[in-house]
């Protein structure tokens, strides 16, 4: 059994309170591991031509205030 298949076990024999504690703590935890990403991400330009891209568009007149 793989490690996947294992925790997606011990998730279903989890108590409803539990499940929710692990929801509030997964959901947590992945926030954090995107933010990560995202740094990184800026880090190494790769979000570079979608911000140009963006910020052309803007002065283009092509956005609308929120």
């Amino acid at each position: 059994m793989s490690k996947v298949e294992n925790i997606e076990q011990e998730v279903q024999e989890l108590t409803a309170s539990e499940l929710a504690a692990f929801r509030r703590w997964f959901l947590e935890f992945d926030a954090q591991v995107w933010d990560r990403q995202i740094e990184e991400d800026v880090r190494k330009g790769k979000l570079d031509k979608v911000a140009e891209e963006a910020l052309a568009a803007h002065r283009a007149g092509k956005s609308k205030e929120l």
